[in-house]
């Protein structure tokens, strides 16, 4: 009996490697064009030979500055989100562990006594009597030979939403990368322009005080005087809107690092920042395929496409079985005497007849759910190419208009210089002056701000084309 016990156990393990009634899964065609967009927008995103694609490029190789690498990687040990992300991939490799334990059976072994006074009239021996039984046991309960791939399909599911588990943590990572970058390219850009708020108030207000001499001497008018006045109030106003600025994106940059920030990794001006590396596109082929986010989605259509398999076993008959060998005897000190031998062989089938519908239900919500799967399959990847054309356009252009800035920033200084040369000689009013001021200062802020845009569509583009993620 022992043996065929363990031609029993080697039998229901073949069979439970059995193939699956699941759909053959093939990956769906992406529903966007094989190239990225053209045009003016785009003719300056060529890829030079050798350069290195995006998810192959690792965020301390992209990033240059070493503050940044030290703030990123303090993110990437305290972040909640990611440790939850990692928390859930923890549990999900727990949960496809406990189905694929299912395809084989479960030994158990378990020892018991009882112990039953029977009365008279129950006993059948017309006297009353005690019975004692006492059991050593090993044998499999309850286990389903898997003939038709159900619990197969299942296990298939589960791993399925383990990989897209992985897989969002990693899009996850690549998300936390690019948003510690941005914020901390913005709270450079935003000190730098409280630096350049704070210098224009020194300046108001060293001409504010020169203008006050002048009227005092009767050489400027009392509107003059006024006029400076209003910038210097002007420039005060812009410092306290800046500072509160700079405090918010600190606070915003602890809270996405998780940590408190050391000083020193805080940035200074943006211009102290070095330039990012330059990356290729490649096609969108490679790219999509290649991004967490898409094959996460793609893990997920997977996963709806095994149910299907364990949805179509559902209308097949379930075969279960429960096995024991072992000793059971009246007496503890006979339990492994000779003739105490036991067993049990136990076959369950259960066959499906009437339903009413309980199963054809259960595969057209599967099928359904694959169905809706494919739907956010394709989505996710005409998203990931809106994406990533929108930061191609973004990087085509981005570098004329910073020269185009730049140009307009010397030139409004130069008017700034003519006015005020022109004011102390009498030709114009103070009036003039002040316009010129304006000019200029917005032009240096815009100047900081195009460069800001600059910085961070690289970091996006870095992030879209699917870098960062280790």
């Amino acid at each position: 009996m022992i043996r065929r016990i363990a031609i029993f156990s080697i039998a229901s393990a073949c069979l439970a490697g059995c193939t699956t009634m699941a759909p053959s899964y093939t990956r769906p065609d992406a529903p966007v064009t094989a190239t990225w967009p053209t045009g003016p927008a785009y003719r300056n995103n060529a890829a030079q030979a050798g350069d290195p694609a995006a998810s192959d490029l690792k965020w301390n190789e992209f990033f240059v500055n070493p503050q940044l690498r030290k703030l990123i990687a303090l993110a990437l040990a305290n972040n909640r989100d990611l440790r939850v992300a990692a928390l859930n991939v923890e549990k999900s490799q727990a949960l496809y562990g406990i189905q694929r334990a299912a395809l084989l059976p479960t030994i158990n072994a378990n020892a018991g006594s009882s112990v039953q006074r029977l009365p008279a009239d129950v006993s059948g021996t017309g006297q009353s009597l005690i019975a004692r039984n006492h059991s050593v046991n090993v044998g499999v309960s309850a286990y389903e030979l898997d003939l038709f791939g159900r619990v197969r399909s299942l296990k298939d599911q589960a791993l399925e939403q383990y990989l897209a588990t992985d897989q969002a943590r990693r899009s996850i990572q690549i998300s936390l990368v690019s948003e510690v970058a941005n914020n901390y390219l913005t709270l450079a850009a935003d000190r730098e322009r409280l630096k350049l708020a704070l210098d224009t108030l020194e300046s108001q207000q060293a001409s504010y005080r020169l203008i006050q001499s002048r009227f005092s001497a009767g050489a400027s008018s009392e509107l003059d005087l006024h006029q400076a006045q209003t910038s210097v109030d002007l420039a005060r106003v812009e410092v306290a809107r800046l500072t509160t600025h700079v405090a918010q994106d600190e606070n915003l940059l602890t809270l996405v690092v998780g940590a408190q920030i050391p000083v020193e990794l805080l940035p200074t001006v943006l211009s102290s920042v070095e330039t990012l590396r330059e990356l290729p596109p490649g096609m969108p082929s490679e790219v999509l395929q290649r991004r967490p986010d898409i094959m996460q989605v793609e893990h997920q259509l997977r996963s709806a496409n095994a149910n299907i398999g364990a949805a179509r076993a559902a209308f097949f008959p379930r075969i279960t079985l429960n096995t024991s060998i072992g000793t059971s005897s009246s007496q503890l000190s006979g339990l492994f005497s000779p003739g105490s031998l036991a067993w049990g062989f136990v076959p369950q089938i259960t066959l499906p007849i009437f339903d009413y519908g309980r199963n054809k239900a259960g595969l057209t919500v599967a099928e359904r759910g694959r169905d809706i799967f494919l739907a956010w399959y394709e989505k996710a990847i005409q998203s990931a190419f809106r994406e990533v054309a929108d930061a191609l356009a973004r990087n085509g252009t981005v570098g004329e208009q910073l020269q185009a800035q730049q140009s307009l920033t010397e030139a409004t200084s130069e008017s700034y210089r003519l006015a005020q040369a022109r004011y102390h000689g009498g030709v114009t009013s103070y009036l003039n002056v002040l316009d010129s001021q304006r000019s200029f200062y917005g032009a240096q802020q815009a100047l900081i701000s195009v460069n800001l845009m600059r910085l961070s569509n690289q970091v996006t583009l870095y992030k879209v084309l699917g870098g960062g993620s280790e």
